[in-house]
């Protein structure tokens, strides 16, 4: 027994002593701390909070949220991120089914003859013999450095990435709905105003006939009003190719049919009251899918550089296997043919340290590309937050200023009519107040259509009311 155990101490002594020996890490990349991730004290709405789940549901418009469902369903961007997460699982399963122990089962039957002239002699030279197995092959690894282990959590970390992306994937396709959406609705909305602008300056084109009938204006001024018709005409057809696009865009991004948005029709979009956090810091990494996606790929590759590490070490494996050997099948079943083999196995890794160099030096690359990686998304998610945040400040400041203008015009057009009814304005001039008055609506339709689109860009920079959801595992630090 002392001999036994002075041996197997002695096999460990020389185990250990034959690791490749494992090179520094010369060149760490330092990872950035988001809890000190703020705005600027300037940047500041009036509301502050981050969005709720289904955040679209707050405009009240059940085309919206039509779209939406459908497009969640079984929208084909999703299918892409939906793929990587079933190839992920796959991967996990594949390093997972190495933690355990293999069984299999062998069983084989074959005749053959041996030469009578041969190795062996009558009366095996010359015979026919059967020979019949039936056997159970074990085989275990130790895995006493957590390399599988290591390649599990790595796993993990991809599967936990792949499903934030997934999420991502679906924020992404929530907010390009919504703005194409809105865009739809604000290119009707300013097509219904330019054809009561051309309209209005067709009745103005011919109010100029008409006066210069009289010998009360020139022909120019007919010009200069057939003019800003066919400007007007212009503007329509604009509207009415950016009407057909988003329908086009929204079909695709749902992934309709030829009719499945044939049913759309204008509805006045409102406005949600938006908000900031007060600070984003933490909060801001675990509301962000793209964030987290970037997190769990960092973890995945910490786990690979210690895998990458625990190669250097001796890898055990145990095999083993119990069956029935015979050559006449009616002693198949007698415990004389039994077989039993119990074999373990050390693997020194003493002149492959090139290999294992550059593995785990490909491991600690990645690992700083991911950290890279994650940095830069940190810094993104912050700028994004912070420009679309300012963003509404200036809209919200434009609007204030627009909708003076258009009270102004609306009073102008008034007072216009006011002079038409007491006789001391002719309707040339009522007629340009309310051109005046529709070229502001323009405006306001305008300026909303760019305050709902930069909602939904700060909605979406603040995570869409994603929250961190709780992992498949925690992967290796």
């Amino acid at each position: 027994m002392k001999i036994t155990v002075l041996a197997l101490a002695a096999g460990l002594a020389l185990a250990l002593a034959g690791c490749a020996q494992i090179m520094p890490d010369l060149h760490p990349q330092a990872k950035r701390d988001i809890a000190s991730a703020e705005l600027a004290a300037g940047i500041k709405l009036a509301h502050e909070g981050w969005p709720e789940a289904q955040w679209w549901t707050a405009y009240h418009d059940e085309q919206l949220n039509a779209l939406m469902k459908q497009a969640l369903a079984s929208g084909p961007s999703l299918e892409v991120a939906a793929a990587h997460i079933g190839a992920a699982r796959s991967a996990l399963s594949r390093s997972a089914a190495d933690l355990g122990i293999d069984v299999e089962a062998y069983a084989n039957a074959n005749r053959q003859r041996y030469s009578g002239t041969g190795l062996f002699p009558a009366p095996i030279g010359g015979a026919y013999f059967t020979s019949e197995t039936l056997r159970l092959d074990l085989r275990y690894n130790f895995d006493w450095w957590g390399k599988n282990r290591a390649q599990v959590a790595a796993a993990v970390g991809e599967l936990n990435a792949d499903r934030a992306a997934y999420a991502d994937s679906e924020q992404l396709l929530a907010a390009a709905i919504a703005q194409s959406y809105f865009r739809l609705q604000g290119a009707w909305a300013r097509l219904d105003n330019a054809e009561q602008m051309a309209a209005a300056q067709t009745a103005l084109v011919q109010d100029k006939a008409r006066r210069i009938a009289r010998g009360l204006a020139n022909a120019d001024e007919q010009r200069g009003a057939e003019a800003d018709l066919s400007l007007i005409r212009k503007q329509q057809a604009v509207l009415q190719a950016d009407i057909e696009h988003e329908r086009e865009a929204l079909r695709a991004l749902a992934g309709a049919d030829n009719t499945a948005l044939a049913d759309l029709k204008p509805v006045a979009p409102t406005s949600t009251p938006h908000a900031l956090p007060a600070h984003l810091g933490m909060d801001l990494l675990a509301r962000r899918p793209d964030l987290q996606a970037a997190r769990w790929k960092l973890e995945a590759s910490l786990s690979k550089i210690d895998a990458a590490k625990a190669a250097f070490y001796p890898d055990v494996n145990l095999t083993g296997s119990i069956g029935l050997d015979t050559v006449k099948v009616e002693n198949l079943l007698q415990a004389a043919s039994r077989t039993v083999y119990l074999g373990p196995t050390l693997t020194l890794p003493l002149f492959d340290s090139k290999r294992l160099d550059a593995q785990l030096d490909g491991a600690r690359t990645g690992r700083n590309e991911r950290i890279a990686e994650y940095n830069q998304a940190i810094v993104e998610a912050v700028r994004e937050v912070a420009q679309d945040g300012a963003q509404l400040q200036g809209i919200e400041r434009q609007i204030a200023q627009q909708t003076a203008a258009t009270g102004s015009a609306r009073a102008q057009l008034a007072s216009a009519q006011a002079r038409l009814d007491h006789g001391l304005a002719d309707n040339g001039s009522v007629l340009n107040a309310r051109l005046a008055l529709l070229r502001q609506r323009d405006a306001d339709f305008y300026l909303q259509q760019v305050q709902l689109l930069a909602e939904v860009a700060l909605t979406n920079a603040l995570g869409g009311g994603y929250h961190e959801q709780a992992p498949l595992a925690t992967a290796s630090k």
